[in-house]
């Protein structure tokens, strides 16, 4: 009487293990973050969730939480890594790379017309300043980084010799200006935005002489 042969246990490859354990691993938390943002700028913030992005990124829920307590711990990181990005290490740049105030002038007069850059700076800007309406976690970061920019502005006009006082209003007005420029890209051709730059540069280092009594 012939008998069967008996055959052994199916097992999983080991290589389809490996292979999923690496992905979980080498996917980054800067590589969560990056995704956040994007889906952020595009889609808005409610659409940040935690399925979305797994999809996203061809990864597993489960993979998420190697990386981030819950999706809460997922935005306080988006909002750090903007902060840093475009506040903390664009200031240190702009702070090292040039020590006469008036070539500071210009470079923060010139940072909305750095090409994708600059572009790409403010989508991401305008998304979570939408998104700063509605929660206030956002909010707080927004107005950290508002302060700590005019806080720079107003160094350049200290350093140009103005008062506290107008240091302070010229740093208003020169912050107000990149951010206008910024969110009105397309008003104006390419010589017209130039020449906007040029008048703003020229007119926030002009002295304002006060009016006489006669001239009132």
């Amino acid at each position: 009487m012939s008998t069967l042969p008996v055959r052994s246990p199916t097992r999983k490859p080991r290589r389809a293990a490996a292979s999923a354990e690496t992905t979980r691993t080498s996917l980054t938390p800067e590589a969560w973050i990056e995704a956040a943002t994007e889906v952020l700028v595009d889609q808005g913030i409610d659409h940040v969730r935690v399925d979305v992005l797994a999809t996203q990124l061809g990864v597993t829920r489960g993979s998420f939480y190697w990386h981030f307590r819950d999706r809460e711990d997922l935005l306080r990181r988006v909002l750090q890594a903007w902060r840093e990005r475009a506040t903390v290490a664009l200031t240190r740049r702009l702070e090292s790379d040039r020590s006469d105030p008036l070539e500071q002038l210009r470079n923060a007069a010139s940072l909305p017309f750095r090409g994708r850059a600059a572009a790409k700076a403010a989508r991401i800007e305008l998304a979570i300043r939408a998104w700063a309406r509605r929660d206030d976690m956002a909010r707080e970061a927004v107005d950290e980084a508002d302060a700590a920019r005019l806080a720079h502005h107003e160094r350049i006009f200290g350093a140009l010799g103005f008062g506290p006082e107008e240091a302070r209003g010229r740093a208003f007005l020169m912050y107000g200006y990149e951010v206008a420029e910024s969110l009105l890209h397309r008003q104006g051709s390419a010589a017209q935005r130039d020449e906007r730059r040029r008048f703003v540069e020229g007119f926030m280092q002009s002295r304002v002489v006060p009016a006489t009594a006669s001239e009132r």
